[in-house]
C-alpha cells in the first residue's frame, strides 16, 4: 500500500446537517466510497471513487493502493458534500466481508482510525446483507426474494429465521465478472457490463426482428444453481466465428439473464414469498430489470430495484446496515473487527424485523 490514511479536520467552515449520523465505508473491491444515514437510518447518496484500470481486470493490491490514495481527499469531499463535521459522526460502519483482502483492509483501517480518534461505536457489516437492507429500505420490501447479482456474486437468497439463506448461487464466476471478461476480450474497457448492455440495445435497435436462431449458448441453470464460464466460453467462439459483436453480445445478456431470473422464479415458487429484489451492479442493467418484471407480472408477485447509485458497491449500504446492527446487535468489538474475504450472506445472523 502506497499510503496510510491520516484524516484532518478541513479548515473551512461547514454548517452541521444533522447530529448523530452514521458512515459507512464501502472497500471491498474496485469501488471506494462513504455513505451515510441519520440517526433515523435514513439513507443519503454516497461520495464514491472508482478505480478504473487502463487495461485488464482488477488487481487487488492496485485497488487497495487507490483507495489509501483517495482515502484523505474522499472524506474531505464527503464531510463537505454532507455539511457534516467529523464531530458529527455519531458511529463508523465498514464492509467486513466479502471482498478483496488488501482493499477490505483499508476499509477496516481507516475506520478504526475514525472510531477510537473520535470515540464513536466501531460496527463491521457483512457487504452482501447490505446490498439486501438498502434494497429493502429504498423499495420499500417485506420479505423479498433477492436476485443478488454484481462482479463477484451471483445469488438468490431468501430470509429464513435468523439468517439470509443462500437457495442458489454461481458454481464458478459471477454474473458480472463474466460480463465484463468478454468485454475485455472484445476491447471495451472495465467495466465491461454495461458496454456489453449498450451494444446489445444498438443490435436490437438495428434488427428488431433479431433471432436467437445460430446464437445459441449453453442453458446455465443446474437445479437451484449457475453457471457462467460454459456461457464465456460459447460466446467468445460465436465471435471467432464471426457472429456480428453486438448479436453476441445481445445472446450473452439474453441466456445469461434468463438463468437468473428462472432460478429467482423457482425461489419465489419454493418459498412462497411474493416480492423480488434486484441487487448488485448488474440490476442497473435495463433488461435484466425488464425481465424480472415480466416474471413477477406473470406470477401476480412485486418486482422491485433501488436506484442504480444504490445497486452498484456503495457506502451508504455498509451504513445502513452498521444503523440496522448498532440498534439492535451492538458494536464491533476491536478484538473482532478483522476482515473476512470469505465472508458468506448466510453467516450473519439477522436480529431485526
Amino acid at each position: 500500500m502506497r499510503a496510510r490514511f491520516k484524516w484532518t479536520a478541513p479548515e473551512h467552515g461547514m454548517s452541521r446537517m444533522s447530529a448523530g449520523v452514521i458512515i459507512g465505508i464501502e472497500s471491498t473491491a474496485h469501488t471506494f466510497s462513504f455513505g451515510l444515514v441519520d440517526s433515523e437510518g435514513h439513507s443519503m447518496p454516497s461520495c464514491s471513487a472508482l478505480l478504473r484500470p487502463k487495461e485488464g481486470g482488477i488487481h487487488p493490491r492496485e485497488a487497495a493502493d487507490h483507495h489509501a490514495d483517495n482515502s484523505q481527499l474522499l472524506l474531505a469531499r464527503w464531510l463537505e458534500q454532507n455539511g457534516l463535521n467529523l464531530s458529527d459522526i455519531a458511529a463508523v460502519s465498514y464492509s467486513q466481508g466479502p471482498g478483496l483482502a488488501p482493499c477490505l483492509r483499508v476499509g477496516a483501517s481507516i475506520a478504526r482510525a475514525l472510531s477510537q480518534s473520535l470515540k464513536v461505536p466501531l460496527v463491521g457489516v457483512n457487504h452482501c446483507v447490505a446490498h439486501i437492507e438498502i434494497g429493502r429500505e429504498r423499495c420499500g420490501c417485506v420479505d423479498p426474494v433477492l436476485l443478488y447479482v454484481s462482479g463477484g456474486n451471483t445469488q438468490v437468497i431468501a430470509r429464513l429465521g435468523d439468517k439470509y439463506r443462500v437457495l442458489g448461487e454461481t458454481l464458478d464466476i459471477g454474473i458480472g465478472n463474466m460480463l465484463d471478461k468478454f468485454a475485455r476480450d472484445n476491447g471495451m474497457s472495465f467495466p465491461g457490463g454495461p458496454k456489453v448492455e449498450a451494444m446489445a440495445k444498438q443490435w436490437l435497435k438495428d434488427n428488431p426482428d433479431a433471432s436467437l436462431k445460430g446464437l445459441e449458448l449453453p442453458y446455465a441453470v443446474h437445479g437451484m444453481d449457475l453457471t457462467f464460464s460454459g456461457l464465456l466460453t460459447a460466446a467468445k467462439g460465436l465471435v471467432d466465428r464471426g457472429a456480428p459483436l453486438g448479436a453476441v453480445c445481445w445472446s450473452l445478456q439474453e441466456h445469461s439473464f434468463a438463468a437468473c431470473i428462472e432460478v429467482a422464479e423457482r425461489a419465489l415458487a419454493h418459498t412462497g414469498k411474493s416480492e423480488i429484489l434486484l441487487g448488485g451492479g448488474v440490476a442497473c442493467n435495463e433488461r435484466l430489470r425488464e425481465m424480472s418484471e415480466i416474471m413477477a407480472s406473470e406470477r401476480g408477485c412485486l418486482s422491485s430495484v433501488p436506484e442504480k447509485m444504490y445497486c452498484v458497491d456503495n457506502g451508504t449500504m455498509i451504513a445502513r446496515l452498521g444503523w440496522m446492527q448498532l440498534k439492535h446487535v451492538g458494536p464491533t468489538a476491536l478484538s473482532e473487527s478483522g476482515v473476512e474475504a470469505q465472508l458468506r450472506t448466510d453467516q450473519t445472523m439477522i436480529c431485526w424485523p
